[in-house]
This record gives structure tokens, sequence and C-alpha cells, in this order.
């Protein structure tokens, strides 16, 4: 036990110093805060895109949904391949757009793209408060693991303190240079960890997948299928297209990609990223080793370590802790980056224009903490599932997707004031049904069973879709010619 806790130490103090060092010899201007002076190489855009897929969501969320929910649980293997995809077109042509104007967020984005700064201060809210909660199922998953990993010595809440101490320490250094670094160090162990896991555990308890699969089917009939209400198909492709869609709509995802230093690195990972993806199922073999070993566990995000505990000597445990704390660290800096740098150059800007670029990057490395402190707080306050934390937030994102989808287009017909509305309304929509804790199915009982299981998120982006259509058609007129060339890539201001 003792010897568990001190690799859980040495990780964090390893990720510390990595995140510190990756500063030296670099002037942290706003530029290389942010974007890493847009030079990372291909291995470094991979690890910070790859980052995205090895969170605490995969990590534990993964393998609890494959332990408490079955077959829905592949709907995580399918949309982050799609969106990988999609990224062979859609992001060198973000870089170029970027580079050339010199943008440091997603919000500039479509203050250049829509010439509206009002346009951009929304996108700014809403790419806020989605990544609250993603930022939130981070310190969830780090206080969890590390409580499970330390045998209850060391309680979540001393965990998440310690862990948040720790990155944002290193993010108000070095920035995204600190989350590069830190990426090498998780996604090398996290591989080699799931990997064995995902191999060991049905092999030990079963005698293989075929074994496995089998006696989970005779226990539990009909537990690895999709069911016919709730998660339903339906419900399985509508999230899958949701979250594909919203997968680069992550303002930390999306300006990640600032920092290649060319347009072929995006294409380069394109290939090798959908393949990187299949590493998932072997998190979710370990979660479905552990369905009949520990049946009735009341939290499943907790089933792989409680396997673990089960199957393996205490110090290679805390090695399964230490590869988990990684994946809470990593995308956790580069969330708390991101929403600082878009609250001091997005939001304080805006209504304070004089602002210089140099005290924007003071604010937003000051601002680290702050968002850091309200994270936790809504992780001590919030019962949530980690899936459930992570499809709420893609429910907001998503809703940027057609504005900016539309943006890329030789000739965009929407005009600022359509995006504008389309994302509002799309917001409204999943806000009051996530508030009300309604569903389509109990606004709409009269509706088709496959229509009421829809993702709400997808709903939301329809009535987004019509809006953002019959508001830029009313208002086409009032917008300027050099307004509807916005879309031309290089045309732009």
């Amino acid at each position: 036990m003792s010897f568990a806790l001190l690799e859980i130490a040495a990780f964090l103090l390893i990720s510390l110093y990595l995140g510190i060092r990756a500063r030296q010899g670099r002037k942290m201007n706003l530029e290389q805060w942010t974007v890493g002076g847009r030079g990372f190489g291909s291995l470094l855009v991979f690890l910070l895109m790859a980052g995205e897929i090895y969170t605490t969501f995969t990590f534990l969320g993964g393998s609890g949904w494959a332990y408490g929910k079955g077959g829905p649980t592949f709907y995580i293997l399918c949309y982050g391949a799609l969106a990988y995809i999609m990224s062979y077109w859609m992001l060198p042509a973000v870089w170029r757009y970027a580079k050339k104007n010199n943008l440091m967020s997603q919000s500039d984005f479509f203050v250049h793209k829509y010439n509206s700064p009002v346009l951009g201060l929304l996108v700014a809210v809403v790419g806020v408060i989605a990544m609250v909660p993603y930022l939130v199922l981070q310190l969830k998953g780090l206080g969890s693991i590390v409580s499970e990993v330390s045998y209850g010595s060391i309680s979540p809440t001393v965990a998440v303190w310690i862990g948040v101490i720790v990155v944002t320490i290193y993010v108000m250094i070095s920035g995204i240079h600190g989350s590069a670094w830190t990426a090498v160090l998780k996604d090398s162990m996290i591989l080699l960890i799931v990997v064995f896991l995902g191999i060991y555990l049905p092999f030990h308890y079963y005698g293989g997948y075929q074994n496995m699969f089998s006696a989970i089917a005779q226990a539990k009939p009909g537990f690895l299928t999709l069911p016919a209400k709730g998660l339903s198909v339906s419900w399985f492709i509508s999230t899958v297209v949701l979250t594909a869609l919203g997968f680069y709509m992550w303002p930390h995802s999306f300006a990640s990609s600032y920092a290649a230093k060319n347009e072929r690195v995006f294409r380069k990972n394109a290939i090798v990223l959908p393949l990187y993806q299949l590493v998932l199922l072997f998190v979710f073999f370990a979660g479905f080793a552990a369905v009949l070993q520990i049946p009735k566990l009341a939290n499943g995000d907790l089933s792989l370590l409680r396997l673990a505990k089960m199957t393996f000597a205490p110090w290679f445990v805390g090695l399964i802790g230490a590869a988990g704390i990684l994946t809470a660290l990593v995308p956790g800096s580069m969330l708390l980056m991101a929403s600082s740098t878009i609250v001091a150059k997005n939001i304080y800007q805006v209504f304070a224009p004089s602002t210089s670029e140099e005290q924007v990057a003071k604010i937003a490395r000051l601002l680290v903490p702050v968002v850091a402190l309200v994270a936790v707080y809504f992780t001590f306050n919030s019962g949530a599932a980690i899936v459930v934390l992570l499809l709420a937030g893609y429910s907001l994102v998503t809703q940027i997707f057609p504005a900016f989808i539309f943006s890329l287009l030789k000739n965009n017909f929407v005009t600022k004031f359509g995006a504008f509305a389309g994302i509002l309304a799309g917001v409204l929509t999943v806000t009051y049904i996530t508030v009300t804790n309604s569903s389509v199915g109990s606004l709409f009982p009269a509706l088709p069973q496959a229509v009421k299981d829809l993702n709400v998120g997808i709903v939301a982006m329809i009535v987004n879709l019509v809006v953002l259509a019959a508001v830029s058609l009313l208002t086409g007129g009032l917008a300027s010619k050099s307004e509807r060339d916005l879309g031309r890539f290089g045309t732009a201001k």
C-alpha cells in the first residue's frame, strides 16, 4: 500500500517537473503559451489530439459503462474514428486560416470569419460553460483513482486538491508546452497499461474473450445488445453523430490545432488516429471482465480499479493509478489553459478593447487558478456519472458546429445574425431540457419510440439549423459584400 502511494507521488512529481521544464529556453508570450509558437510537429500534435481519447472519461467512464450499460458502450469506439476522418479535410483549413490571421483561440476564428466580436463572445461563453463539466469529469476521475489505488488512505477530496495544485502550477508557467511534454509520458504509460489489462483480465478470469462474452450473455441476457427503448439504436446513432461533430468543437481541441507547424501534420495524423482508437476496446474488455466478478457495484466507474485491486499486487495497482492520474492531468491542463485564454481574450478584452496582448497573456495566466477553483467547486457538488458529464458538455459545444462548417464553404450564406441566433437557440434548447430533467420522449410522448430516444443534443442542433437558416435568409440583405465573402479561405481579414 505504501509503495503504491510512493508511485503515485513519484509520477505527480515527474509530471510537475516535465510541465515546468517545458518552458526552458522560451519567452512565454501569448502565442507561445497558448499555441506553442505554431511549431509542433506530427508527434506532439498527435499526442495532444490523442489526449482527447485517453482521458479519465476513457479510463474510468469507458470501463464503467461497459460494466453498467453493456452494448451501448460501443458508441465511444465510433465517434472518435469518424472525427479523425473528418479532420483530414477540416483541420488543415482551420490551421491555414488561423495562421494567416494570427488566431489564438476558437472564438477568434468566429470573430474573424463572421466579422462579429459579439458572436465570438457567445462562442466563448458557450465554450467555457461546456468545458466546466469536462474539467469536473477529469477531477472526479482523479479523486476516484487516487482514493482507490491508495486503498482509502488518501480521500478523493485531498487527491483533487493535490492534482489541481500540480496542474495549475505547470499550466501557469509553461502553457501548452507543459501539456505536450506530459502527454508524452501519459500516452506511453496508458497504452501499455490499458492493453495489458484488456488482455490479461479476460483471460485470467474467463480463459478468453469468447468465454467472457458467453458467460455475460448467459448471466445477463440482452446486456451486450442495444435495448429497444432508451439507449436504443436511434440513441446510439444520434449520440455518435453528435459527439463526432462536436469532437473538435471543444475550445481546447480546436485551438490545439493552431499549434502545428504545417497542415501536413493533420493529414498524417488522420491516417493513424482512427487505428489508435481501437485501443479503446481493451478498456471495454477490462470493464466487461468485472461484470460477473464484482456484481452489484454501486459506482460502475470504479469497476476497472476494483478488479485490478482484486487481481494484482499493490505495486502494480500503483502503476495503474499513476497512468490513470496522467489521463486527468493532461486534458485537465488543456482545459484550464483554453478556458483562461478565452475568458481573457474573448470576454475580458471585448469589454476592454485597449488591453494589449501582453496584458491579455498575464490575465490569462492569473485566471488559471480561478478557473481551477470553479471546477473544484462543481467537482464537490456534482453527483453525475463520468459519461453523463461528458455528454452534457458535448450537447453544448456541438451547437457551434453548424456555424463553423458553413464558414468553411466557398460561398457562405450564413450571416453573423443567423450564426448567433442558431447557436443561442441550440444552447437554450439543451439548457431547458437539462434543467427540467426532460427528454424528447417526456416532452412529446406521442412520437415514435425511435424519435423519443434521440440524443437531446441532436434535437437541439436541428433547432439550431432551422433558426440559423431562417435568420440568415431574413438578414442576408443586411450583410455587406465583404461579410458574405468571409467564408473564402484567405480573403477574410
